[in-house]
């Protein structure tokens, strides 16, 4: 061996790994990641594999008494005519989701083009969404009816019909409109949330594909068909799964105006009332897990469809 030649590097203790410039970027990364970590694992992957575990056991909320008795907590909740109704009362909100962005979309095309006060109507439409969910719903449970909707029909709408020469109408009470109220009151109070969003998106496309549009003579229509509607057709993705997963985990409005009575009760509603209610914890989980799975489906097809171009 010369003189000259390299002699091998002194390995470093993990000590002396630890106190470099590496080791200290990873221990500081460790010890911020710690604590949510701990309360991540705690809070929801622990829950979440007792909720799949109870699912497949009879068992009351404390857990005394308990036994296994396989799928049927699913069997139940989907050959259960009290449990199959409220998959019926989600498809109300499932075709309210639908108006809702339609409707989200087409205003937000209007507010995107040059309208006098077009952010006045941007910060009106927004308002509802900011409001507490419960204040909207007190809101409207006086707004259709003050009393039982049978022995007392008065309310804000009610008192505007008979005004003008109608009549009272039980609208919280008939079991025929009682959910397109409650539809039309989730619609009235999100819709902002869309729009804003919209805009947001039909604001970044650049104003030289509109030019280059109106050179080659283009109407409205084919505008928002070729150029808008292509150019946010992730945030229309995004909204609707959003819109969807809303519509099969209805909780407050129905719950704070109706209780869930008249027909009203939602898949989440039925949730909460078997495990606090009846003490039917296993069923209770069953039902959160069919939930999660019905939300990670749409999710999927979501994804599919909306599947980018390469």
């Amino acid at each position: 061996m010369t003189a000259n030649s390299a002699a091998p590097a002194k390995k470093r203790s993990l000590m002396q790994w630890l106190k470099g410039y590496t080791g200290q970027k990873y221990t500081t990364t460790l010890l911020f990641l710690l604590i949510p970590v701990v309360l991540l694992i705690l809070f929801t992957v622990i829950p979440a594999i007792n909720m799949g575990i109870y699912s497949f056991q009879k068992r009351d909320q404390l857990g005394v008494s308990w036994e296994w008795v396989g799928f049927d907590n699913y069997v139940r909740i989907f050959t259960d005519g009290a449990y199959l109704q409220t998959f019926a009362n989600s498809i109300y909100y499932l075709i309210g989701s639908f108006v809702q962005q339609a409707f989200a979309l087409l205003i937000a095309s209007v507010l995107c083009s040059k309208i006098k006060f077009g952010n006045a109507f941007k910060g009106i439409l927004f308002f509802p969404y900011m409001m507490n969910g419960v204040a909207v719903s007190l809101i409207f449970r006086r707004f259709f009816q003050k009393g039982d909707g049978i022995t007392n029909t008065e309310g804000t709408l009610n008192s505007i019909l008979m005004l003008l020469g109608g009549e009272p109408v039980r609208w919280l009470s008939d079991p025929n409109l009682v959910n397109i109220c409650l539809v039309f009151a989730s619609i009235w109070r999100y819709i902002g949330f869309d729009i804003i969003m919209y805009i947001s998106a039909i604001q970044s496309i650049s104003p030289d594909i509109y030019e280059a549009a109106d050179l080659d003579g283009a109407n409205a229509w084919q505008r928002f068909w070729y150029i808008v509607f292509p150019s946010i057709r992730p945030i229309v993705g995004l909204q609707l799964i959003l819109a969807i997963k809303g519509a099969v985990s209805v909780f407050e409005i129905p719950y704070i105006i109706t209780e869930g009575k008249n027909g009203t009760s939602t898949f989440v509603i039925k949730t909460i009332e078997t495990a606090f209610k009846y003490q039917k914890v296993g069923l209770a989980s069953a039902m959160a897990v069919v939930l999660l799975a019905i939300i990670l489906i749409v999710t999927a097809i979501q994804k599919a469809f909306f599947k980018e171009e390469k």
